[in-house]
């Protein structure tokens, strides 16, 4: 990728000033490690650690019919939603796969907000854009916001002095607009992509250095450290979330993804006849998660064979955990290998390692 087509969040002078390796992702200069990956990791999960993961794509939909969108284009059921409810969602395409997965907020009757992937921002937008045949106002804010992800065991406590919101009543994946960090309008999300609990702060570009300053003031004492996108990573892998373009992508099934959780058969949407019809006759393989028992990175491509040497499946995402000293990778494994606690291969480079099939979240 040419450089000069890479775009900047707000405060990327910031992170270079505090000496972030920035290297484009999803089309962005991204901060990926300010110290090191284990110590960042480490840093999330005992205590708290902010990311800014201001690339994320933002759509504002309005509208007497903004439900019905909704309702058309994503697989889990968005009428369940109350105001200040999220829910994790995926768009379904025609073929069989998935176009994106996404966050639906509900902020109000006929008014919503889709938080999607960077990669996927114009895709999804045209996707999204192409099924509104009923006049759904959209609007695309994904240039004007800024969205900081304040995570880790300590994020209550550490936050709490920005806010008059109660966080540590917050459910997981409900949210509130209020003030924060003296900014008015922003929103809190007790949401995040860690497994160690925290928010997620959507602040709008002109407030996101002050924002950004009041919660490393307000982290201070509770050791508050700036994290970057290699430790998000093996911190959304040790949970086994998914990641999209590794573990799903537009020739994944949610099913087979095992999102089938997110699939909900109580409406119609996009290519639903055909999905209800797989979850019927039932999938051929399924993402799972492999632990290593020999010594060895599982990385994205290596093939999985069973105990004769046949290739029964591909790494889709592998890493070493920081937090439990052996290799972990999701992995799609066709059936019956896909069993929690078969004995497959990883062949990794020349070397055959011994792996046991496992069921996500590595870390309990």
């Amino acid at each position: 990728m040419e450089l000069e087509t890479v775009k900047k969040i707000a405060l990327n002078d910031v992170h270079e000033q505090l000496g972030a390796k920035m290297t484009p992702f999803a089309g962005y200069n991204m901060p990926v490690r300010y110290t090191s990956d284990i110590e960042e990791h480490k840093c999330v999960r005992e205590g708290v650690g902010v990311f800014d993961v201001s690339h994320m794509g933002e759509f504002m939909l309005r509208g007497p019919k903004a439900l019905d969108l909704i309702q058309r284009v994503t697989s889990n059921d968005a009428s369940k939603l109350f105001d200040g409810k999220a829910q994790y969602s995926c768009l379904p395409n025609e073929d069989g796969g998935v176009v994106d997965d996404l966050i639906v907020y509900k902020i109000k009757d006929e008014e919503y907000l889709l938080v999607v992937n960077a990669s996927n921002i114009e895709k999804d937008w045209n996707w999204i854009s192409e099924r509104n045949t009923e006049g759904v106002e959209m609007e695309n804010i994904s240039d004007q916001m800024s969205l900081f992800a304040v995570q880790g065991p300590k994020a209550v406590e550490a936050m709490q002095s920005l806010t008059e919101v109660n966080l540590g009543e917050m459910g997981f994946y409900t949210f509130t607009i209020d003030t924060f960090a003296g900014v008015s309008d922003v929103i809190i999300s007790a949401t995040g992509y860690t497994g160690s609990g925290g928010f997620e702060i959507y602040v709008k570009n002109e407030d996101a250095a002050a924002v950004w300053e009041a919660i490393f003031a307000a982290g201070k004492d509770y050791g508050i450290q700036p994290i970057g996108l290699g430790a998000r990573d093996t911190l959304r892998l040790e949970m086994g979330y998914c990641l999209y373009g590794n573990d799903i992508d537009d020739t994944t099934s949610p099913l087979e993804a095992g999102l089938g959780w997110i699939t909900k058969f109580t409406k119609d949407f996009t290519n639903s006849e055909n999905l209800k019809a797989q979850k019927e006759a039932g999938v051929t393989r399924r993402l799972v998660g492999l632990k290593m028992i020999d010594k060895g990175i599982p990385r994205q491509g290596y093939e999985v064979e069973d105990n004769e040497g046949n290739v029964i499946g591909k790494i889709t995402s592998g890493t070493m955990s920081p937090s439990l000293g052996y290799g972990i990778a999701m992995a799609y494994i066709n059936k019956p290998f896909d069993k929690a606690e078969t004995e497959v291969v990883v062949a990794v480079r020349k070397r055959k390692l011994k792996a046991v099939v496992t069921k996500a979240p590595f870390l309990k």
